[in-house]
């Protein structure tokens, strides 16, 4: 959800960086470049066919060493969200904002990805440190490759796009969090106002869990 400014000539904003990594230990500025173009789709892999997790866990049980290497290649799995049919679920529950200037902005994320809200789901304060953690739950089958794509508009101009590996999950019946590396909002006049927003997460078969649109606002304050 970072972006740069449309209009360079901003004498308030700060240096763009050079560089986004995905280290969480890395602060920087939500200025990011961006190209005009819209951002290519993922070639879809081939991959093998998807079996349902509950048959790839019974089969060959009795052999004791095969168990413990798809144990040891499986990781934990709870067997009470292991389904019959091969397809994972996921289901983004949340989102949290979280920022050392203020409490933690948790907002519940409905299942269509649309904020009943008429105004911003949120605001941001201009400069402001900001870190976005994403809460989720997968049951059914294993989730592979479950990634996070971000792009943002202000008044109908692309300002910034991003993707995010999220990883690999189990089933389980406690949710996962993922926590995204801090950024910093931009700040200045030109960078205030109203900005709109399309985030899906995908798996490696390009498979859609959620399509999330809204907007929010930058200000110079929170509220």
């Amino acid at each position: 959800m970072g972006f740069k400014d449309e209009e360079k000539k901003a004498e308030e904003y700060s240096e763009e960086p050079k560089g986004q990594g995905l280290s969480r230990k890395n602060s920087h500025s939500s200025m990011c470049p961006t190209d005009d173009d819209e951002e290519e789709e993922d070639k879809k892999l081939e991959l093998g066919p998807m079996i349902a997790l509950k048959e790839q866990l019974e089969k060959d049980k009795d052999d004791e060493s095969l168990r413990r290497w798809k144990e040891q290649l499986l990781g934990s799995v709870d067997l009470e969200e292991v389904g019959e049919t091969p397809d994972p679920v996921v289901k983004i529950l949340t989102l949290t904002i979280r920022s050392p200037d203020r409490e933690d902005m948790v907002l519940k994320i409905p299942e269509n990805g649309k904020p009943t809200s008429k105004g911003p789901w949120f605001t941001l304060k201009e400069g402001s440190k900001y870190t976005l953690i994403f809460t989720f739950r997968v049951t059914n089958n294993i989730v592979s490759g479950l990634r996070y794509s971000n792009t943002v508009w202000k008044t109908g101009i692309k300002v910034y796009s991003r993707k995010e590996m999220l990883g690999t999950y189990s089933p389980q019946a406690e949710p996962y969090d993922h926590v995204m590396f801090e950024e910093t909002a931009p700040s200045g006049l030109l960078v205030r106002g109203s900005y709109s927003v399309k985030s899906k997460f995908v798996d490696d078969d390009n498979k859609c869990y959620l399509e999330n649109n809204y907007t929010f606002d930058i200000r110079k304050n929170w509220v």
